[in-house]
């Protein structure tokens, strides 16, 4: 059984987005239910959420964004910048403590003190761009990590998979140009999955072409498509680039039973997703993993798949 660090924070229910916003605090705390109810969580290391240095988050974010972003909260407006957007006045406090758990993990991993980490974090991230909100996101906490990584740690080959339904755009953007972070996603496409992006010909541009993977799965596709897909794009992409860590983008709403989209992989099949990812950590990253909350909205499925994901993760299935 692996050190399997958890970073959560009752902190984190206090971004606030209305009573019909799909990204609501009862996702955590179903998450939170269901790993304590288990007795999972007495197996996991705790790790203390902080805020982040915002050193940190200008190494992604234009600072007049986040100028931006402070001032929407501070004024108590109830959306920025579009209504998919909510926000509350701690919103922009805990965007920051959101990013600093996922550092925390990766010191955690990093200093030996854990051998990968789930981070149970919102507000999510891999729809933000650099100067915009956009699909509930305000900072890409994984492209963060990923900058945070090289910076602070010196790793010259960052891996990011994401396996949430919907393409992260902000995090294919921010990287899109560069060789020492390759990003891989597989997603709907196309759709009415939320952004558009994500097709086959997006492989990056100048240094970073390549760099970029993109596996866009058809609506009414499920297992078999996304095990092909898995099989075929992610893993030999990233044997050959070989990296020295690799951080997850975890949507779990390509569920079957997840109303925000219209893939139908099963609880099965996102085991078996989880199940190539550890193998390639493995073998790559000498077991370096952080995992990343994203996306997941139907509250009875969602704890499910994250308790199972975290049991991959630990090697306990």
């Amino acid at each position: 059984m692996k050190k399997t660090g958890l970073v959560y924070d009752d902190r984190y229910l206090m971004h606030v987005t209305g009573g019909y916003h799909p990204e609501s605090p009862e996702r955590l705390k179903a998450i939170h239910k269901r790993l304590s109810e288990s007795g999972l969580i007495e197996k996991l290391i705790p790790i203390e959420a902080e805020k982040a240095n915002q050193r940190w988050i200008e190494t992604v974010h234009n600072i007049h964004y986040i100028m931006q972003f402070e001032e929407a909260c501070i004024s108590g407006f109830p959306e920025f910048e579009h209504p998919d957007n909510a926000i509350c006045r701690d919103t922009y406090a805990i965007a920051f403590l959101a990013v600093g758990g996922v550092l925390k993990a990766i010191d955690a991993v990093m200093n030996g003190d854990v051998d990968n980490a789930f981070c149970a974090v919102r507000p999510p991230g891999h729809h933000a761009e650099v100067d915009k909100p956009m699909g509930f996101c305000y900072f890409n906490n994984v492209a963060i990590g990923a900058r945070y990584l090289q910076e602070q740690y010196g790793i010259e080959r960052v891996g990011i998979i994401d396996f949430d339904v919907h393409h992260g755009n902000g995090t294919q953007h921010i990287f899109d140009k560069d060789p020492s972070v390759f990003y891989y996603s597989i997603h709907e496409h196309p759709s009415f999955a939320y952004p558009g992006t994500g097709r086959e010909f997006e492989v990056g541009v100048a240094d970073g072409n390549g760099y970029t993977v993109n596996s866009p799965v058809l609506p009414g596709k499920g297992d078999d498509e996304y095990r092909k897909m898995i099989m075929q794009d992610l893993v030999p992409a990233f044997k050959k680039f070989d990296p020295e860590f690799i951080l997850l983008s975890a949507g779990f709403d390509a569920h079957i039973d997840d109303l925000m989209s219209g893939t139908n992989l099963t609880t099965d099949g996102y085991d078996f997703v989880s199940e190539v990812i550890m193998n390639l950590v493995n073998r790559c990253s000498k077991g370096r993993v952080v995992s990343v909350l994203e996306g997941g909205y139907n509250l009875d499925v969602l704890p499910l798949l994250v308790e199972n994901h975290i049991k991959i993760m630990a090697g306990m299935r």
